[in-house]
């Protein structure tokens, strides 16, 4: 297995320009003539964006054949594209009951492995879990996050946001759920959540990690309680909050925020090398206790 790195492999000004890239405020000519320069030669450059790439293998904490879980591919109705999306759908193993859920929402990339392991510790936390790709009216994830990006750039948000409205009514009608959804998301999946709230007044919880604010006039919509990550070194992601913030208190909005210092934007993502193993570890049990308390009765 390729050996893993750790965000303090890097200076901070490279990880700076991977975000960048990856979110598509630079081109990949421009993030090696930037690493280039701060690396000393474009053959270092090289190598250091071969480093910074996903490694799914990493992902996996929980198998696919994992004895607490059933696992595997769903369509369901989408007001968009070709009628159907396609998800990953995770239902904890052996119970007969219904169960709260949880969508969980990816980032600008379509549903990779990262996001489906993610679905499978939900379902193995006792979830209901679903994880929908939004590149489906493409073809669905290509098989990497360089491809995958460019994907999703091609598709319109506002049309996305439908789909993940779709996917929120297929899990909260689905015959094992209670009816009870939360939702997660992580990068443009977090800011995801945050619409997702101000659009569902009966969104049981959600807790976006490192997600970019709503509007500010929309936040009086919005009803759940909200758990909220942000990276401590994320400037991009972290220059919103003070806006949120300020409407979430003059709206009266039930929230909490962790701010995990010293980690970078993607801290969760545990196939890269911005994963901060402490930093994860503890905002999945922060999230799993929040929705275990909002979602299940007491």
């Amino acid at each position: 297995m390729t050996e893993r790195k750790k965000a303090s492999d890097f200076p901070q000004e490279i990880l700076k320009l991977f975000d960048g890239y990856v979110h598509g405020f630079i081109e990949r000519r421009d993030f090696l003539e930037g690493a280039a320069k701060v690396l000393g030669g474009g053959g270092a450059a090289l190598s250091v964006l071969s480093a910074l790439q996903p490694h799914y293998a990493w992902a996996q904490q929980v198998p696919p054949d994992d004895s607490r879980i059933q696992a595997g591919y769903v369509e369901y109705p989408s007001p968009t594209g070709s009628g159907t999306t396609r998800g990953y759908l995770a239902v904890p193993g052996g119970a007969a009951e219904r169960k709260p859920a949880v969508l969980v929402i990816h980032e600008n990339r379509g549903l990779n492995p990262y996001i489906e392991d993610v679905v499978r510790r939900f379902a193995a936390a006792d979830f209901l879990a679903l994880g929908p790709d939004a590149l489906t009216p493409l073809g669905g994830y290509p098989g990497n996050d360089d491809e995958g990006r460019e994907m999703q750039r091609q598709l319109d948000r506002d049309v996305m946001m439908e789909d993940w409205v779709a996917a929120f009514e297929f899990l909260k009608a689905h015959e094992k759920s209670t009816g009870k959804i939360g939702a997660v998301g992580f990068c443009y999946g977090g800011g995801v959540v945050n619409q997702l709230a101000t659009r569902r007044p009966d969104l049981g919880a959600g807790s976006p990690f490192y997600g970019s604010a709503p509007p500010s006039e929309e936040v009086p919509s919005i009803q759940a309680p909200l758990l909220i990550h942000y990276a401590g070194l994320d400037e991009r992601v972290n220059a919103g909050w003070p806006a949120y913030k300020e409407a979430l208190d003059a709206n009266g909005k039930q929230y909490t925020m962790h701010m995990y210092e010293g980690v970078n934007h993607g801290f969760h993502n545990d196939t890269t090398p911005r994963f901060d193993e402490e930093a994860a570890a503890l905002a999945q049990e922060r999230t799993i206790a929040f929705f275990n308390e909002y979602l299940r009765d007491q």
